[in-house]
């Protein structure tokens, strides 16, 4: 029937989404595993460079209409009840995009494995608010969350400036 059928056309783009769990898991940390992540980072960066330009990244991975502009980009996790996903956070003019940086097995209504990009994409029109929240039990690992107006909440981490960053979408969400 019809959710059914969402549920297949989604997988079918290539879109693979989750409705975030409220709350801080204790699980999401970005822990010892520190000089991988950096490895990471530098890795992604490296590719960006080889792409031509993360405007062009951008446009690659999210169908960009002609009077979208990208405003800022930077590099983050996206918490999800499986654990930090590593990848590129965006914020036009019309959207605030997350694609990671790695392609994930997720299998289809068929029953077959596919490798997609783990994407999300939330029109700046229907964000209500951005606010930052500390861990209460490691001050230091700060969040940035963004909830929307049907109350879905999405929790980005591990900036390389957080306070920037927060700026960064605060503003774009208040335009």
């Amino acid at each position: 029937g019809g959710v059914n059928a969402v549920i297949s056309k989604m997988i079918k783009l290539g879109e693979c989404m989750e409705i975030f769990a409220q709350g801080i898991r204790e699980h999401v940390t970005l822990g010892p595993k520190l000089s991988e992540t950096v490895k990471g980072k530098l890795s992604l960066g490296a590719r960006i460079l080889r792409v031509g330009g993360i405007e062009k990244v951008f446009k690659q991975k999210f169908n960009v209409t002609s009077d979208e502009k990208l405003l800022k980009a930077s590099q983050c996790y996206l918490s999800t009840t499986a654990g930090p996903i590593a990848g590129l956070l965006f914020v036009s003019n019309h959207r605030v995009a997350f694609c990671s940086e790695r392609s994930m097995k997720v299998s289809s209504p068929t029953g077959t494995l596919q490798k997609v990009h783990y994407k999300v994409m939330i029109p700046l029109r229907k964000t209500k608010r951005v606010i930052e929240i500390e861990n209460v039990k490691k001050p230091t690992q700060k969040f940035v969350k963004l909830v929307t107006e049907d109350g879905f909440e999405f929790w980005f981490m591990g900036f390389l400036n957080h306070e920037k960053a927060l700026d960064n979408l605060q503003q774009s969400v208040h335009q």
